[in-house]
């Protein structure tokens, strides 16, 4: 079940919010006027969750790219690895 809060709580209880941000690793749901507004949570929250975004941008890439055989053998990109690691 989300935490809903109204934005008042941003002003009044801050601290309060915060804390559970950071402990529960979970969003809080702003709400302004009784209807959805915002999302808040912590900095560590925001960067796993766009950490993931980013991978799963990445695998969608390579199967795409394996869908139109645009792939290359394991051998020759570690070969080109380790020539790129050496220069």
């Amino acid at each position: 079940m989300p935490e809903i809060r109204p934005s008042s709580d941003l002003r009044n209880k801050y601290n309060e919010l915060s804390q559970f941000c950071h402990e529960s690793g979970k969003p809080i749901y702003i709400t302004k006027n009784g209807k959805g507004d915002l999302a808040v949570m912590s900095i560590a929250t925001y960067e796993k969750l766009t950490e993931k975004f980013e991978l799963y941008s990445l695998l969608k890439a390579g199967l795409k790219a394996a869908e139109n055989d645009n792939v290359k053998p394991i051998n020759e990109v570690i070969s080109k690895l380790e020539k790129d690691i050496h220069e």
